[in-house]
């Protein structure tokens, strides 16, 4: 996992993941960070995440919120690469061009295999996106395109 600390910008100082070119270049970029309430994931709401209604596209949202779930367990991974094995949300509000969507939660489970997180995407402190999710960790390489 090419772990990378930002290094200009908005995020500077923060990380995120530069083997992950869709989150990086498609869909995000995206940041996470850890702060004294734990692990915070970020990033700056633009056109080309909207939708045809004006508000960041709900692929894009799951997909942020995707990265977050190993945002906030990746101590917990242990420097295992994982998969995300399920994923589940619930829509509550649109960001707009310009809205610093936030996203927090908790891992609830961390066993050998799976990791059980729940979290919630925010503006202004007020929910976007709420979700839950698991990741299997593997423990081989993951060059050859199967899982």
């Amino acid at each position: 996992m090419a772990l990378t600390t930002e290094t200009k910008g908005e995020f500077k100082g923060w990380k995120t993941w530069t083997n992950e070119a869709f989150e990086n270049f498609v869909a995000g970029p995206f940041y996470f960070t850890e702060d004294d309430q734990g692990p915070k994931c970020a990033f700056r709401a633009d056109t080309k995440h909207l939708n045809a209604g004006g508000v960041v596209h709900g692929g894009c949202m799951m997909t942020f919120a995707d990265f977050s779930l190993f945002a906030i367990a990746h101590k917990d991974m242990q420097g295992l690469p994982g998969v995300t094995v399920s994923f589940a949300s619930e829509f509550m509000r649109g960001p707009v061009v310009g809205d610093l969507v936030e996203a927090r939660g908790e891992v609830l489970r961390a066993g050998g295999s799976l990791v059980f997180i729940r979290g919630i995407l925010s503006v202004d402190g007020q929910p976007c996106l709420n979700y839950s999710g698991t990741i299997k960790k593997i423990r081989r390489k993951l060059n050859t395109g199967k899982i």
